[in-house]
Formats: C-alpha cells, structure tokens, sequence
C-alpha cells in the first residue's frame, strides 16, 4: 500500500506539491499540481479539476505558507483534471495581471475553451523554455496518452514532470500507443534522475519505470502476435481476441482490457503487422 500524499507537501529546495483534492480510480489519491521555483513567483503545473474548493483552500494555503504567489500556468494536456481549476484560480487566486496560461495545441489543432471562456491558452512548442527564478523548464512534446501531451524538464534537477505519461503508480491510459511508444523510448534517453507524475508518489527509481512501461507493453503486444502466428490464415473480433490475450481476467476489468487491446491492434496496423477488415464487422488478421 502506497502511503497517503499529504495534501501539501515540499518535495524539494524548488518543488511543491499540492494535492488536486479529486481521489478516484482514475486519478488515484488526485491530480498532483506543483508550485516551481525558489522565488516569490512561482509556476504552477496542472491545477485539478473544476469546482473542487477544497483544492483551492489547500492551493492558497501552500502560497500564504511559503510566502509566494503564482507567476504563470502550464497544464500538461487538456483532460478535465489537469486542466478544470483554472476558471476557479483566476477568480479566486487573483493576481495584479492576467496570468499566462500554456499549453501545447491539439493535434489537428482545434479550437480550446476554458471553462465558460473567460481565459484563452498561451500556446507553447516542443523545445520552449519556461523559466522563474531558480527552476527552468524545458518543454517536451510527449503524445500517446493524448495528442497534445508535454512533459516539463526541470534542469536543475534532471527531473520531469511527466503529467499522466508516467505515474507514481500503475500503468496510465493510452489514446495512441504508437506515439506512446516513441515518448517512452525518448524519455528513457533523458536519463531523468526524478519524476513528478500527474497522480501518485514521486518516482525515485526513473529510469526502471519508464523501462518497466515498454517491457510491459512489449510483452502484451508479443502475446497478441503469437495469438495470430498460431491461428495462421484466421482472422478474429476484438472480442474473440480478448478472450484469448487475457485469459483469467475478471469480467468487471474486461471493457478496460479491451480499449487496451485496441489500442495495441490500431499500433500493430499502423506498422503493417496487422490488418483490419471493415466487413461485415472489424476482424482482424496477420500480415506479417
């Protein structure tokens, strides 16, 4: 059992956590949100879900705490619970200006509202730089878990914030395993000394979790091409694949490893191991 993340808590000379206020299955103890620097300004990263007033207590407790106020807002990608707090900061965290908020843009681009409209999106590239004193912040284009994913590097510690790419815990929801894939392999050759994830512990051991990710999807899409290699000339469901991929699984998990078996199908097409037949219903079958 991993221990209870305090609600505020200092992680380093320059970091901050504060805790979302949001437990759930999806988002285990909550969204982490981090206070960056050493200044009196400091960056903000993430900043939890909508209408949750107990974060916002616990977001102004930190700053009065440390004696420091927000400088900017970097949300890592759009889902609801890194990027929902912001309306209920800007109203009742104000600041003497407008605070910059960034991001990546979407992949295609598409329009982005926040909240009811009243903020609009600083928009960043991958190889930006973000700074406040003492913390620098290199941003990372990482797709796969969404199409606008960014990791932060933190130089002064060789450390990344890794929002829902990598957790502190468990495996994470990938929309697009084929871009997932590349983003670990480029992490892991960062060599990162310290992860801050989006949800759970801070990662200590780097390196082995992110290695510990591509061995595990690794595996899985090694089971599924041998399904193919055995049944050579048959093509299957999604559904009858499931039951042959993940054989003991019980039935209240089985929606989640079917998404995941897709995910793992649609990277195995996109690299020609596998094609789709469209009719009378998707099947799927081996072209290697």
């Amino acid at each position: 059992m991993v221990s209870l993340l305090p609600r505020i808590e200092r992680l380093s000379s320059r970091v901050v956590r504060v805790l979302g206020c949001n437990p759930g299955p999806m988002t285990l103890q909550g969204t982490n949100t981090y206070l960056v620097g050493t200044g009196h300004r400091r960056i903000l990263i993430d900043t939890g879900e909508p209408a949750v007033p107990e974060y916002i207590g616990c977001l102004k407790q930190a700053l009065s705490e440390f004696n420091i106020s927000i400088q900017e807002i970097l949300v890592t990608h759009w889902h609801h619970d890194h990027t929902g707090g912001i309306p209920d900061i800007c109203k009742n965290i104000p600041s003497d200006s407008e605070y910059r908020i960034c991001k990546l843009p979407r992949v295609p681009d598409r329009e982005e509202i926040i909240g009811e409209g009243g903020h609009k999106y600083s928009y960043l590239k991958d190889g930006d730089v973000v700074q406040t004193e003492g913390a620098t912040l290199r941003v990372l284009h990482t797709p796969g878990h969404t199409d606008d994913h960014m990791i932060l590097h933190l130089e002064e510690e060789n450390a990344i914030f890794s929002g829902d790419c990598i957790l502190g815990e468990g495996t994470t929801v990938i929309e697009d395993l084929y871009d997932y894939m590349k983003t670990l392999k480029r992490l892991l050759e960062m060599k990162p000394d310290l992860i801050y994830p989006g949800h759970g512990p801070v990662v200590r051991d780097a390196n082995t979790r992110i290695q510990g990710y591509i061995s595990h999807r690794t595996a899985r899409e090694k089971q599924i091409l041998n399904v193919f290699q055995k049944n050579v000339g048959k093509s299957f469901t999604s559904s009858e694949l499931l039951s042959m991929v993940y054989k003991d699984i019980p039935e209240n998990l089985l929606p989640a490893a079917e998404k995941n078996l897709l995910v793992h199908l649609k990277k195995l097409e996109k690299e020609g191991k596998v094609l789709r037949d469209a009719s009378p219903n998707f099947r799927w079958r081996n072209n290697l």
